[in-house]
């Protein structure tokens, strides 16, 4: 029986060149062609009101700014979302008024630090939802989901972060893929915001790099139970989780993981 994968279907090959194209721009390095991650800015708009301005990878606009509001929040579900009324390039406009007025809440996001001037941690554990108790997952399981973050964009230039939506049984439900982590989080969360599956009561995230409080946060308002990082968290990342009783584990590579918080959701096979 021949072990060869399958040949690569056209349409698939088209696709993923699209996929590439789109996250990377070609540039010199030495007299040399180079591929290196896209970051343009991004205004958000919601009711008319230009409430942020992030740095981001384009594509998956819509779902990066409901993500973004709804981890803020300023909304608190689906809404229509698409470009402005003149077609502006990067800017998408989600209907509706904010939850809290713009003037009280504006933002600019860095692709690496994510909103300047976070709220105490009492903030985010009024709005975050109680966490679920489950899934209990075997630890092997958590610790082999890296293996499963298939990233074009971060193969062909090494500066792209991703967030991964998983199911109990280790199943990859979706990917995005973004020069700032925080922004990959948030496209996945306006995916599952748009297809009705928040809270993530059942659901894993896994992040690429480290495990930082911002990333906690809009874990937690999401109902995400489990958050799983290639990386190491930081401190206040810890507090937080610890907090909202959400199981922690940083450290997810070759078969090895670190749990941090809430480890009754980790059974040790």
């Amino acid at each position: 029986m021949s072990t060869e994968a399958p040949p690569t279907r056209p349409r698939e090959r088209t696709e993923r060149g699209s996929e590439i194209a789109r996250l990377t721009k070609e540039v010199l390095r030495e007299g040399r062609r180079d591929r290196v991650a896209v970051e343009e800015p991004l205004e958000i708009r919601c009711g008319g009101h230009a409430v942020a301005v992030t740095m981001r990878t384009p594509g998956a606009d819509e779902e990066l700014a409901l993500g973004f509001l709804y981890s803020e929040g300023l909304i608190a579900g689906p809404r229509t979302v698409g470009p402005s009324a003149e077609l502006a390039a990067n800017v998408v406009c989600v209907a509706g008024p904010p939850l809290q007025m713009p003037a009280q809440r504006r933002f600019f996001t860095s692709s690496s630090c994510g909103v300047c001037g976070k709220g105490a941690l009492e903030d985010v554990t009024r709005r975050a939802p109680p966490l679920a108790p489950g899934p209990r997952l075997a630890r092997s399981l958590l610790a082999g989901l890296p293996e499963a973050l298939a990233q074009p964009g971060f193969a062909r230039t090494g500066g792209l972060h991703a967030t991964a939506l998983f199911d109990a049984r280790g199943q990859l439900l979706s990917l995005r893929e973004d020069v700032g982590r925080h922004n990959a989080m948030d496209k996945v969360i306006g995916l599952a915001l748009r297809e009705g599956a928040l809270p993530l009561r059942s659901r894993i995230l896994c992040v690429t790099g480290r495990l930082s409080y911002e990333l906690v946060q809009k874990a937690a308002i999401a109902g995400a139970p489990i958050l799983v990082g290639i990386g190491a968290p930081s401190s206040l990342a810890i507090e937080l989780a610890a907090e909202v009783k959400m199981t922690l584990a940083g450290f997810a590579r070759r078969g090895r993981i670190n749990i941090y918080t809430a480890p009754e959701r980790v059974d040790q096979a």
